[in-house]
């Protein structure tokens, strides 16, 4: 089953791209026509292409890995992080860290050095500080929570990335392809989709046509997510039976190993007399 149609991506304004003075030629195999200046993207293949991108994204979630979320646009960044948090993936919508993924390392010391504060809070450190040492503390805090909130749980590099508007994001990308991690984009007419692996072309600057992309992507997440969990159900059922069937055939070796009851010797004489 389809997971949109491309009335849902028409009425979404998908389609609209940016103006033919702005446009990158290597777009061009998935523009439509020109219309007053704008060139008009072809809902055909981006209906092809979020499906191809879907069906992907979903394998990679389901083999239990991460996808990292990148939109640092205004009209972006709040439905990102929210579609993001309800299939519990980790995102970045204020500013792109240059070194976030080829230096994780750096930035995993960042995220601890957060969390540290937390248990300062917690064990009492905290409340032995003077008021200025508190203040700059907390602005450390809210300042890292800002850039690195998104990301507290990634313990590991993601195994993906899914980005709106890859011209903005291009660190990002550059860093993608240098670690070898798969791009997922959406891509409008200004932007070159050479450089990503499963490229949508799609309008990156309209809210509806970024929450319907979005959340096309998002329904896949959470399909590849229900089918681990329901592997792993299986799984443990398995598991389970295997075991009591190891233990059944155990109890029933022992009852046949057993000896057989003795006749009791009054019986045989008294059938004598």
């Amino acid at each position: 089953m389809a997971r949109t149609t491309y009335q849902d991506l028409l009425d979404a304004g998908v389609h609209f791209g940016h103006l033919t003075r702005k446009w990158d030629p290597k777009m061009a195999q998935y523009i439509f026509m020109e219309r007053n200046g704008i060139h008009i993207i072809d809902l055909n293949k981006t209906l092809t292409k979020v499906e191809e991108a879907a069906a992907a994204i979903k394998q990679i979630v389901k083999s239990g890995r991460k996808v990292l979320f990148v939109a640092t646009k205004k009209q972006a960044k709040d439905i990102v992080a929210e579609q993001a948090k309800a299939v519990n993936m980790p995102f970045v919508t204020e500013r792109w860290l240059g070194g976030m993924l080829t230096n994780f390392a750096t930035v995993r010391k960042s995220i601890k050095k957060m969390s540290n504060i937390d248990k300062m809070s917690k064990d009492g450190t905290y409340d032995v500080l003077s008021k200025k040492e508190k203040l700059m503390i907390q602005r450390e805090r809210i300042k890292l929570e800002t850039l690195l909130g998104g990301i507290s749980d990634l313990n590991r590099l993601p195994a993906a990335l899914f980005l709106i508007d890859v011209k903005k994001e291009h660190i990002a990308v550059t860093e993608a392809l240098k670690l070898n991690i798969p791009t997922f984009a959406m891509v409008d007419t200004n932007s070159d989709p050479t450089n990503i692996d499963f490229p949508i072309p799609a309008n990156d600057d309209a809210t509806k046509s970024i929450s319907l992309i979005t959340s096309i992507i998002v329904q896949a997440i959470q399909e590849g997510l229900d089918e681990r969990k329901r592997e792993k159900e299986d799984e443990a059922e398995k598991e389970a039976a295997a075991a009591k069937a190891k233990i059944d055939s155990g109890a029933a070796d022992a009852e046949a190993s057993r000896p057989a009851p003795k006749v009791a010797a009054e019986a045989g004489e008294g059938s004598a007399e």
